[in-house]
C-alpha cells in the first residue's frame, strides 16, 4: 500500500485539501498519513487540530513550532524548530510520497525535509502568484524541489513548464476550493444566521486581511484606513483572523478593538469551510486580501474588493475590485459594490475560471498510478 504523507499548517490550506485527504483515505490502494502543525496547534488561532480530528482523520504527528514574538526572526526561528521535528516524523512514518499545498513557509520546511531525504514531493497549486507576500518566493522555490505539479488552472501549468519542470510532471487538475463548493451542501440563510447568532438585516462585509509581508512598515496604516472606510457603511461586519505572519498581532489587535467598539462587528477564529463558503453565498461584499475572494468568490458571484498589493499577479474574474491601501479608494469601492447598477449587473455573467471541481479524483489517480522510482526523482530541467 502506498503512504501518502499529508501536511498541514492552516484552516484555509486544511479546507483545500480535505477532500482530496478524504478520497486518499478512503482508496484501498493508498494509506493517509497526517502531520499537523503551525496555526492548528495555537489556542489564539482556534485550535482547529481539533476541527481535524472531528472531520474523522488519524493525525500521526503534531509539530508544535511556532515562536510568539515580534521580532523578524521569530518565523525563522519556528522553521528551525520544525525542521527538526519534521525529520524525525519522516524518519518514524517513511512515506513514499509527501503531498503538500500552496506557499506557507512551514510547508517549505516540510518539502525541504522530504527534497534531502529523497522522498518524492507532490506540490498543489503551484506556478501561481502573490507579488505582495513572501509566499512567492516560496511558492516557486517548493515547485523547483518538487517532483509531481498538480496546478489548478492551465495558464499556471504552463508556468511552471516555463519554469523548467519536466511536462510529464505537471498535471493540470483545477483549484481544490472549487470542489469544496461542488460537494459540501452549504447552509441556508436562516441556517447560517442561527449557526453565527447574527441577524442579516443589514449589509454583510466579510473582511480578511493578511499582513503583507513585503511591506511590513506599513501594516497599521493598513488595517486602519481598512477599519475606518467600513466603518462608513450601515453594515454587519464579520472578521476572519489571519494566519499566523509576522504583522498578525497588529492585525488581530485592531480587529478586537473594533469589535468591541461596535455591537455590528463579529470577528471569527475560523468559521470552518461549510459556514464560510455558506457566507460567501449570502455576503454582500468580500473585503481584504485573501486569495478566496479570487478563487472561491466568483462561484457565488461575490463581489471583492481586493486590497493592496498581496494578490497582485493572480488571474481572476470580473468580480474583483482592485483598490489601493487608502481609506478613499475602499470606500469609492464599496459604492460601486453596493450602488453602482452596470457592476451589480454585469456580477450576473461571472464564471470561475478555476475548473470544475473534480480535483481530488484527478489527484488520487495520479498519485496511485505515477511510478515511484529513479526516473521520478532524478529532476532535469528543460526549457
Amino acid at each position: 500500500m502506498r503512504k501518502i504523507l499529508v501536511v498541514t499548517g492552516t484552516r484555509a490550506e486544511y479546507g483545500l485539501l480535505y477532500w482530496t485527504m478524504k478520497e486518499i483515505q478512503n482508496d484501498k490502494e493508498l494509506e493517509l498519513q497526517l502531520v499537523v502543525t503551525g496555526n492548528h496547534l495555537l489556542k489564539e488561532y482556534g485550535y482547529t487540530v481539533e476541527q481535524i480530528r472531528r472531520d474523522g482523520f488519524k493525525i500521526d504527528e503534531e509539530i508544535d513550532m511556532i515562536v510568539n514574538s515580534e521580532k523578524k526572526s521569530s518565523i525563522v526561528k519556528s522553521m528551525g524548530m520544525e525542521i527538526i521535528q519534521m525529520a524525525q516524523s519522516f524518519d518514524r512514518l517513511k512515506p513514499d510520497i509527501l503531498l503538500v499545498l500552496g506557499d506557507r513557509y512551514e510547508i517549505f520546511v516540510a518539502t525541504t525535509c522530504a527534497m534531502m531525504m529523497n522522498i518524492p514531493i507532490a506540490h498543489m497549486n503551484g506556478g501561481e502568484s502573490t507579488e505582495g507576500a513572501v509566499d512567492e518566493q516560496i511558492r516557486h522555490a517548493i515547485t523547483k524541489m518538487s517532483h509531481i505539479h498538480f496546478p489548478g488552472a492551465e495558464y499556471y501549468k504552463d508556468r511552471i513548464i516555463k519554469m523548467g519542470e519536466e511536462p510529464w510532471r505537471v498535471h493540470n487538475v483545477g483549484q481544490a476550493g472549487i470542489e469544496n463548493i461542488k460537494r459540501l451542501e452549504l447552509l441556508g440563510k436562516e441556517e447560517l444566521e442561527k449557526e453565527l447568532n447574527i441577524c442579516f438585516d443589514k449589509s454583510i462585509f466579510l473582511i480578511t486581511y493578511h499582513p503583507v509581508t513585503l511591506d511590513l512598515e506599513n501594516i497599521e496604516n493598513q488595517i486602519d484606513n481598512l477599519l475606518n472606510a467600513i466603518k462608513e457603511f450601515d453594515a454587519k461586519y464579520i472578521f476572519t483572523y489571519p494566519n499566523a505572519d509576522f504583522g498578525s498581532k497588529i492585525i488581530i489587535d485592531k480587529i478586537n478593538n473594533f469589535v468591541k467598539g461596535n455591537k455590528n462587528a463579529y470577528r471569527y477564529y475560523s468559521l470552518g469551510q461549510k459556514r464560510y463558503l455558506s457566507l460567501l453565498k449570502y455576503a454582500d461584499a468580500m473585503l481584504g486580501n485573501s486569495s478566496s475572494g479570487i478563487i472561491e468568490a466568483p462561484s457565488f458571484k461575490l463581489p471583492v474588493i481586493n486590497i493592496g498589493d498581496r494578490q497582485n499577479g493572480r488571474l481572476r474574474s470580473n468580480n474583483i475590485i482592485d483598490a489601493g491601501y487608502n481609506k478613499e479608494e475602499i470606500i469609492e469601492s464599496i459604492n460601486k459594490v453596493l450602488f453602482d447598477k452596470n457592476f451589480k449587473a454585469n456580477l450576473t455573467n461571472v464564471e470561475n475560471i478555476y475548473g470544475s471541481g473534480n480535483v481530488s479524483e484527478n489527484i488520487v489517480n495520479i498519485l496511485k498510478s505515477i511510478s515511484v522510482d529513479k526516473r521520478l526523482l532524478n529532476k532535469k530541467l528543460t526549457y
